[in-house]
C-alpha cells in the first residue's frame, strides 16, 4: 500500500531541531542558493519521476527524515536533468554574460572558458542534461552536455580539471585532502540531498510535513516527502522530495511556487547506478593543442573543487559576517533577511544614473512606506527590496509581505 501519513507538527522528539538561529538562517540560504545553484561546482544534482506507484512499507514523516539523515551514499553514476525557472526578466542573454564575468569566467579578465565558476552559471536557468559520477570524497565528475559540445568538471585526488571541448580550453587547480573535506562540508547546497537537508532545517510548527505516497525515479522505488508552509504570504507552495527506498538518498527535489505554474527548481536522476564507477572515469589528460590555464589563487573557492577554503565559520555564519548587520525579521516561512549595503544609497536614479538607472528601475516596482522609497525586484520565488538608503530586504515572501516586513523592521 502507498504510504500517506502526515506529521503537521514536528517535535524535538521526532526530529532533532536545529538551533533557532541556524534554522532561520537556513531559511534565507535556501532561496539564495536556488537562485545561484549553478555557482556551486560539482553538484550531483538530479528530473522527472517515472510513472508508477510502488508498493512500499508504511513509514512516518519523521522516520523518512531520519532515513535521509542516515544516508551515506558516496558512489554513483547516472544522468541528470535540471530545470530552473525563476521567472527572471529576459535581458536577451545579457544576464549570462554578467554572471560569467562576475564569476571570473570566460568574459572575465584573464579567465578561461573552462573555469567552473563561470561555466556552471548556465544552470541558473532553462533545462540542462548532465552526466554525473562519484567515488567517495576524492573523485567526482560532472559533464554538461551541449549541442555538439561538452563541458566537464573532474575532481581526482588533488587535481581539479575543467574542460571546454568547444573552445578546447582546460582549467586546472590543485587541492589537498583537508581542503577537499572542509570545502565539501562548507559549500552551499547543490545536490538533491543538500537541498533536502537545508529545507528540512526549516521544519517547525509553521510547517506541514507528510509522506504523500510513493513514486519511481530513474527506475528506483521511492517515498515522496512533501513539505509545505502553513503560513500565508510565502512564495513557496510546496517542496517535494523523492527518497530512495533502499539507500535513503534523495533522488529528486522539486520546489513549486505558491503562485502556481511549473516548478521553480526541478532536479532529478533519469538514470542512476550505485555501483562504483570505473577509475578511468576520473582520469583526464589535456588534449593536444588545448590552452591550459593554471589556477594559482589559493583563496579561490569553487564549491568543493578548486581553491583553498578559509578555515572557520559555516556558510550561514560566513553570510552573516559578510553582510553589514544581517538581521532576520518575522518568523517561520515568512522570515525576511535584511542588511545594509553600506553605500548609504539605493539604486541610481534615472536622473543620476542615466540610461543605466532608468533601465534598472524599469526591472522593478517602485514602493514606499515607513522605510521611505524603494524598488522591489521579483522572481517567482524570491522578492528583494532595495530602499533609497541602501537597505536590502529579501525573502521567499510576496511583495506585499516584504513591504510589511520592511515597515515593521524599520
Amino acid at each position: 500500500m502507498a504510504p500517506n501519513e502526515t506529521d503537521d507538527t514536528t517535535t524535538a522528539g521526532e526530529v532533532e531541531e536545529p538551533r533557532a538561529g541556524r534554522r532561520r538562517a537556513a531559511r534565507y540560504i535556501v532561496p539564495v542558493t536556488v537562485m545561484g545553484v549553478a555557482a556551486a561546482t560539482i553538484g550531483l544534482v538530479p528530473a522527472l519521476a517515472d510513472s508508477g506507484d510502488p508498493d512500499l512499507p508504511d513509514i512516518t514523516a519523521a522516520q523518512l527524515i531520519e532515513k535521509i539523515a542516515q544516508s551515506d551514499v558516496e558512489r554513483l553514476s547516472g544522468t541528470v536533468k535540471i530545470t530552473t525557472d525563476l521567472g527572471l526578466p529576459d535581458l536577451g542573454g545579457l544576464e549570462s554574460g554578467l554572471l560569467s564575468g562576475a564569476a571570473g569566467g570566460e568574459d572575465g579578465e584573464g579567465g578561461s572558458s573552462a573555469d567552473p565558476s563561470g561555466r556552471l552559471t548556465e544552470l541558473a536557468s532553462g533545462t540542462h542534461t548532465l552526466r554525473v559520477a562519484a567515488d567517495g570524497p576524492d573523485r567526482q565528475k560532472l559533464s554538461l552536455l551541449e549541442n555538439a559540445a561538452e563541458y566537464s568538471l573532474i575532481h581526482n585526488g588533488k587535481d581539479v580539471w575543467g574542460y571546454d571541448s568547444a573552445a578546447n580550453e582546460v582549467y586546472h587547480a590543485t587541492v589537498d585532502e583537508a581542503d577537499t573535506k572542509e570545502r565539501s562540508a562548507q559549500r552551499p547546497p547543490a545536490t538533491p540531498k543538500d537541498f533536502a537537508e537545508e529545507a528540512l532545517k526549516a521544519v517547525d510548527d509553521t510547517t506541514s510535513v507528510k509522506v504523500d505516497g510513493t513514486a519511481q525515479v530513474a527506475g528506483r522505488d521511492a517515498y515522496r516527502l512533501v513539505v509545505e508552509p502553513k503560513q500565508s504570504g510565502s512564495t513557496v507552495g510546496a517542496i517535494s522530495i523523492a527518497v530512495d527506498h533502499e539507500t535513503g538518498m534523495p533522488l529528486k527535489f522539486t520546489l513549486t511556487p505558491a503562485g502556481g505554474g511549473s516548478a521553480v527548481v526541478d532536479v532529478g536522476f533519469t538514470k542512476v547506478s550505485f555501483d562504483r564507477p570505473d577509475a578511468s572515469t576520473f582520469r583526464f589528460t589535456p588534449p593536444k593543442g588545448a590552452k591550459v590555464t593554471e589556477d594559482t589563487e589559493q583563496d579561490r573557492a569553487h564549491g568543493g573543487f578548486g581553491g583553498k577554503p578559509e578555515r572557520g565559520p559555516k556558510p550561514e555564519e560566513d553570510l552573516a559576517k559578510g553582510l553589514d548587520g544581517l538581521r532576520m525579521l518575522g518568523e517561520g516561512w515568512n522570515t525576511v533577511a535584511t542588511f545594509d549595503t553600506g553605500t548609504g544609497a539605493g539604486l541610481p536614479t534615472e536622473e543620476a544614473g542615466g540610461d543605466l538607472g532608468g533601465f534598472l528601475g524599469s526591472l522593478g516596482d517602485q514602493v514606499k512606506g515607513d522605510f521611505g522609497k524603494g524598488t522591489v525586484f521579483s522572481t517567482r520565488l524570491v522578492n528583494a527590496l532595495i530602499t533609497e538608503d541602501g537597505t536590502v530586504y529579501v525573502g521567499t515572501v510576496t511583495k506585499d509581505a516584504l513591504v510589511k516586513a520592511a515597515e515593521a523592521g524599520k
